[in-house]
């Protein structure tokens, strides 16, 4: 950053954020906002030509096993189970007031 920041600068961003900042929280953003763009300015200087882009610092790699079709459990068998069934199907109480 050519220019150095100043306590309007942040009283502008401060208002577009809609945030009622006291004077001592505006000296304290100013400074901590000057030291970041310091830092910003030195990273931006350095020679990144030879670095590959990337979108995650770690290797992603998918740990889940294969949809792969398998046995199912026998319908009847797990409705005999069911605390309620009726034509083929569980079922249940009825909710947000509907009716039966």
């Amino acid at each position: 950053m050519s220019t150095p920041l100043s306590s309007d600068d942040v009283l502008y961003v401060a208002k577009l954020a809609r945030l009622n900042l006291t004077p001592p929280e505006v000296d304290l953003y100013t400074s901590q906002l000057a030291g970041m763009l310091a830092h910003f300015s030195d990273i931006e200087k350095l020679d990144l030509a030879d670095v590959e882009p990337m979108v995650h610092p770690i290797a992603l790699v998918n740990v889940l096993r294969a949809d792969v079709p398998g046995e199912c459990l026998d319908r009847d068998e797990v409705l005999r189970s069911a605390p309620d069934a009726d034509d083929g199907r569980f079922r249940v109480p009825p909710i947000l007031g509907e009716a039966p």
